[in-house]
């Protein structure tokens, strides 16, 4: 890729979005808090005090204006389903979050709006690419199959927004990687895409993390859409049309998404299933999720958004390790389903069972201790110019 190329398809758009985030973010503050448009605290929320919870219009602003500044030089109809399906999720979301829906209600939109970007961008997970020596798939299936992806992830996404940092530092991770695939395989629309989300949630996670004054929860109407992004980026990377599969032959695709998202997906897959085993609605809130583990070992939020991201990533090193080893599609999606159910089921069950007094745990616990950083001089300086920001 030539310069002009890099400036216009990557780092035009992420700044654009960044610097759009970043000057939009505390006006959106002021009005929510004008408007008590807020989160307060309550017996399973780990805040204190309540919270703004427009974060998700930050976002939004920052990918859809810097959208527009970016078509100006890179012309895509693609551009148009992401922006359609990003906002009726993200105002889907904004009403649960100020009334509270139906999970089933919810669940019918997301069916819809994953039929809608099919639909639309002529992508679905249709191909395998020769995971247990599958490879294309019939119609009645694969659309069902994209139906029920596309609802995980975006619910995946949604379940980890439990502490600061954690939602919005994984999207970054995930879209930068899905954004370099994009990039090296040529995918222009996507690799802007994921260059956009990226750089308007930068600021949103500083402002979440380091933020006294200006902090904001990113609420179910950011979560929801960036969740309906993942599914966008997922259907792009695993259709039979993907340039990703098409430059990296023996890749395995579904292993490499499954990979980025890992911990969201086999964290619900835990904790839905318990709750179904215990004759619990797999809707019904409770704090069993990844991150209460952490908090209750006594991390802090930053410190558990950095270990629960840092599990993830460990796994998406794993596959790219076990692709660049030559594994086929199968041990590649082997290798990640393995690491994703003990980094999530695994380190529950064990860190659960574990007496207070073993090792492990005393040792996790001084871990957890270092992780408490919010007196110190490093973070307070930063609180303070983020604050004024």
């Amino acid at each position: 890729m030539n310069l002009q190329i890099w400036f216009f398809g990557i780092i035009l758009p992420f700044l654009s979005a960044m610097l759009l985030t970043f000057w939009i973010h505390p006006r959106i503050v002021r009005i929510a808090k004008i408007k008590n448009i807020v989160d307060n605290p309550n017996s399973r929320k780990l805040q204190r005090r309540a919270v703004p919870v427009m974060g998700g219009f930050t976002v939004f602003f920052g990918i859809v204006v810097g959208v527009g500044l970016t078509s100006v030089f890179f012309d895509s109809y693609a551009f148009f389903t992401c922006v359609v399906a990003m906002t009726v999720m993200m105002y889907f979301g904004f009403t649960d979050d100020i009334l509270g829906l139906s999970p089933w209600l919810r669940i019918i939109v997301e069916i819809i709006m994953v039929g809608f970007v099919i639909k639309m961008d002529m992508v679905n997970m249709n191909d395998m690419h020769g995971l247990f020596g599958i490879h294309k798939l019939p119609v009645w299936l694969s659309l069902p199959l994209s139906a029920v992806a596309g609802v995980g992830i975006i619910n995946s996404i949604n379940m980890i927004d439990g502490v600061d940092g954690l939602s919005s530092g994984f999207c970054v991770v995930a879209c930068l990687s899905f954004g370099f695939f994009f990039c090296v395989s040529y995918d222009g629309t996507m690799a802007v895409m994921c260059a956009l989300a990226a750089g308007a949630l930068i600021p949103f996670f500083l402002h979440n993390v380091f933020g006294a004054k200006s902090k904001m929860f990113i609420g179910d109407c950011g979560t929801m859409m960036m969740g309906m992004l993942m599914t966008i980026f997922c259907l792009h990377v695993i259709d039979n049309t993907s340039r990703v599969a098409y430059n990296f032959p023996n890749m395995g695709v579904v292993a490499f998404c499954l990979s980025v998202l890992s911990v969201p997906i086999f964290d619900t897959l835990r904790v839905m299933t318990t709750r179904i085993l215990r004759g619990v609605s797999p809707f019904h809130a409770d704090k069993h999720h990844l991150h209460h583990l952490f908090i209750e070992i006594g991390f802090s939020h930053a410190g558990t958004a950095v270990a629960v991201i840092s599990l993830n990533v460990f796994n998406l090193f794993l596959w790219l390790l076990t692709y660049r080893m030559g594994g086929d599609a199968t041990v590649q999606f082997l290798v990640v389903s393995f690491v994703g159910i003990f980094n999530t089921s695994g380190i529950y069950w064990i860190v659960r069972r574990l007496n207070h007094d073993h090792l492990f745990y005393r040792t996790l616990k001084r871990v957890a201790e270092m992780s408490h950083v919010e007196a110190g001089k490093v973070f307070l300086s930063i609180r303070a110019m983020i604050d004024s920001i």
